[in-house]
């Protein structure tokens, strides 16, 4: 009977104590979850502007609206943004999923179209510096070797833009094909929204 209890005593301590150190990671973590894009966590309305044909040498662009919803993932080192766009012909869904390497110090951010549900994005890979984050990738689009640029600029953390930008010439010109203003609905707190 002794032994029992105490077996049960040590258990219990060892549980205890797992469940302390736990929360100590957990603490830890929040602290060292990276802010760059904490700016977006909440709900918006977007006003998007769309070059009609990127590869030819039509210069007409098309407005539309849309709906944009952020939230932490990964712990705090990731985020997903729901997006609705209603296209002048049509409305879709639509994923961004970013994920940050704490190693490198860098994001990367997957498209995924709900037109094409099996098919993600080349994920474009970068970093914030002084409110602007840029990030690239390389891709081949309509059989065309293309370098893909997405820049957001948080300067205006209750406005922020986003660019979409392809270069055919292995980045010595660049074409802006996308952009999106994002206005707040209802700007929720981060901590609301931070899961594992």
């Amino acid at each position: 009977m002794r032994i029992a209890f105490i077996l049960l005593l040590l258990l219990t301590y060892s549980k205890v104590t797992q469940a302390m150190n736990t929360n100590s990671e957990l603490q830890i973590t929040a602290k060292s979850t990276p802010k760059d894009f904490d700016f977006e966590i909440g709900e918006w309305s977007v006003k998007h502007r769309k070059l009609k044909d990127v590869f030819s040498n039509n210069s007409e662009w098309i407005e539309f609206e849309g709906d944009s919803s952020t939230k932490k993932i990964l712990g705090g080192f990731g985020n997903l943004e729901e997006n609705i766009l209603h296209f002048p012909e049509t409305s879709f869904n639509a994923v961004a999923l970013r994920s940050f390497d704490p190693e490198t110090k860098k994001w990367s951010i997957w498209w995924l179209d709900g037109r094409s549900p099996s098919t993600l994005d080349v994920p474009v890979v970068g970093e914030f510096k002084d409110g602007i984050g840029l990030f690239f990738a390389d891709d081949v689009l309509n059989d065309i070797p293309t370098k893909i640029r997405f820049t957001w600029d948080s300067s205006k953390p209750d406005q922020p833009h986003w660019e979409q930008a392809f270069s055919m010439d292995n980045g010595s010109t660049w074409q802006t094909n996308w952009t999106m203003d994002f206005f707040p609905k209802n700007k929720l707190s981060n901590c609301e929204h931070t899961s594992s």
